[in-house]
């Protein structure tokens, strides 16, 4: 497998809209038989044909990224990225014929960044839904999610009902578990006045330990995180959620969807994709 590239980049939503006005430059990289001389690792190795496609940086392959939602993305010791999300894109980029590079922003920038041209794709724990398919395009699903919620224990909230009694709820800003939350109750939330939107799971966390919020909704793997390094936290046994995850491409660029999405495919089928999730998810 090609050695990984890890660029961090500590990137606002604003920053990456005001960067995404200016041009970009791209190259067309193909894979599979009939493959440029940079891609011949490829064809040597078999892998899938997926056509001419077109990428932010010659022979790259650029992930937006959030990387502090473990296990999906998350910052090692040495600097670099691991997670789940990683390590699949970086056999998609292998299957492609590129090398991945990891650009590391606000998950409110991440979508932006693939609408922009500043990235190849949005790959963050991102979960499908309505609002976000009518800016991108997304491939099929790689992974499921499960929103959970996080309590201190000998908290009153003992199911979902208990978040309509007036509760107030920390989540992530930009995530569905936002979304879902702070739509008004006519549509099944809870309300805005009773949502605050934090930057990262972290602080949402740390929100809730000083008392700020009486509960978070967030993703089941990284609230296990949470739990497990704060003590005096739990996750209710009831989920909120289920959603799938998968990868977010811009929507003018559906040639690179295609091999992304056809490298993903073979990804799953051979066993990579769930050997990966097995490697940071632990079946209990």
């Amino acid at each position: 497998m090609k050695k990984r590239i890890v660029k961090a980049m500590a990137v606002g939503a604003a920053a990456v809209m005001m960067f995404g006005m200016a041009a970009c430059g791209s190259s067309k990289g193909t894979s599979g038989a009939g493959a440029a001389a940079d891609t011949s690792a490829a064809k040597e190795s078999g892998d899938s044909t997926a056509g001419d496609f077109e990428t932010v940086e010659d022979g790259k392959l650029h992930m937006a990224t959030n990387a502090v939602f473990a296990p999906y993305e998350m910052v090692a010791d040495d600097g670099s990225f691991e997670g789940i999300d990683v390590e699949i894109a970086d056999a998609i980029a292998d299957k492609l014929g590129l090398e991945l590079v990891v650009d590391d922003m606000d998950f409110s920038a991440v979508l932006t960044a693939v609408q922009n041209g500043k990235a190849d794709m949005a790959m963050a724990g991102m979960t499908v839904s309505e609002e976000r398919k009518q800016n991108v395009d997304f491939t099929d699903s790689y992974s499921t999610g499960v929103q959970v919620i996080i309590v201190p224990e000998g908290s009153d909230i003992q199911t979902v009902d208990d978040l309509a009694n007036d509760k107030m709820i920390g989540c992530q800003e930009g995530t569905t578990g936002y979304n879902y939350c702070s739509a008004d109750v006519e549509e099944g939330g809870y309300g805005a006045d009773h949502v605050i939107a934090y930057t990262n799971g972290a602080m949402a966390v740390q929100a809730l330990i000083g008392g700020k919020v009486d509960c978070v909704v967030i993703d089941n793997e990284p609230a296990k995180s949470f739990v497990a390094n704060n003590e005096g936290l739990k996750i209710l046994d009831t989920e909120f959620t289920v959603e799938d995850y998968a990868i977010g491409i811009a929507k003018d660029n559906t040639a690179l969807l295609d091999a992304v999405n056809g490298a993903l495919k073979e990804l799953i089928e051979d066993g990579t994709v769930q050997t990966i999730v097995d490697k940071y998810i632990n079946a209990e």
